[in-house]
C-alpha cells in the first residue's frame, strides 16, 4: 500500500449522483464498497464531504440569506451528508465515526485532532462534519485543515471528472488533462483545483493532492495503492 493515511474529500452533489440533489442509495453503497475495500487493506482512512447537495451556504445568498447564517446551514448539511454516509459504511461492517466541529450530540462528538488519531490507529474510519466551524470557509479548506491535523499523508479529492485539466472539460472539449503538477505549477497556471486557503494548507505542510474520478469503481484502491490515475499535485522538490 503506497498511503497508510489518506483524507478524502468528497463533494456534496457526488453523493446526489445525476440528480446534483438529494442523497442516492445506490451512490452511497458505491461509496462505502470502496471505502470498505480500502479499510480492509489496512488504510486509515480520513473523510470530509460536502453539503452542496443540501444546501451552500454562499449561493443562499441570493436568496436573501445572511452570509454567516447560510454558511453554518451549509454546515450542518455537512453533517447530514456524514450521517448518511456513516449508516452506508456501518451497515458493510465498517466501524465509522462522525467528529464535527459543530458538536451535535447524540449524533457526533466535537472534532480533535488527537480525538481522531486515536480513532484512526485503531482502524476506525473517521467522518469529519462540520467544515472548519466557521463561516467564509470552503469545506475544501476544511478537508485541507483536517488533513494536516490528522497528519494525512495525501489528500484524496474524489470527483466525477478524471483529474486536473487546462479548462473545465465539460465545457471546453480542447481542455488537455495534466497527469503530474507541481503546487507552483497550479499558481502559475492559474489552475482552479482548490480554493486558495486549502491549497496553501496542502502546499505548506507537504500534503500530495490527488483528483481524481471516484466514480470509477475501484479508482479510489488504486490511487492509495499508487497507481498514475487522475492528477497528482506535489511539491516541486
Amino acid at each position: 500500500m503506497f498511503y497508510k493515511r489518506i483524507l478524502l474529500k468528497l463533494s456534496g452533489e457526488s453523493l446526489a449522483s445525476n440528480s446534483r440533489n438529494g442523497i442516492s442509495a445506490d451512490r452511497l453503497l458505491e461509496y462505502s464498497t470502496q471505502i470498505k475495500t480500502i479499510a480492509e487493506a489496512g488504510c486509515q482512512i480520513g473523510i470530509v464531504i460536502g453539503g452542496g447537495n443540501i444546501f451552500r451556504g454562499v449561493q443562499g445568498t441570493s436568496a436573501g440569506i445572511d452570509r454567516i447564517q447560510g454558511d453554518y446551514m451549509g454546515m450542518m448539511a455537512t453533517i447530514i451528508n456524514s450521517m448518511a454516509l456513516q449508516n452506508a459504511l456501518q451497515k458493510q461492517g465498517v466501524e465509522c465515526e462522525i467528529l464535527s466541529a459543530l458538536e451535535v450530540e447524540p449524533v457526533c462528538k466535537r472534532m480533535s485532532s488527537r480525538r481522531a488519531i486515536e480513532l484512526l490507529e485503531k482502524n476506525c474510519v473517521v467522518i469529519m462534519a462540520g467544515g472548519t466551524g466557521n463561516p467564509f470557509f470552503t469545506t475544501d479548506s476544511g478537508a485541507a485543515l483536517r488533513a494536516a491535523e490528522i497528519h494525512a499523508e495525501a489528500l484524496l479529492k474524489g470527483t466525477r471528472v478524471d483529474g486536473i485539466y487546462s479548462a473545465d472539460p465539460e465545457k471546453d472539449k480542447s481542455a488537455v488533462k495534466f497527469d503530474t503538477l507541481t503546487f507552483d505549477d497550479c499558481l502559475q497556471k492559474n489552475l482552479k483545483v482548490m480554493d486558495m486557503t486549502a491549497f496553501t494548507l496542502c502546499r505548506e505542510n507537504n500534503i500530495a493532492l490527488h483528483v481524481f474520478n471516484m466514480d470509477v469503481t475501484g479508482n479510489l484502491e488504486r490511487v492509495v495503492n499508487g497507481d498514475k490515475i487522475g492528477t497528482t499535485v506535489k511539491s516541486g522538490q
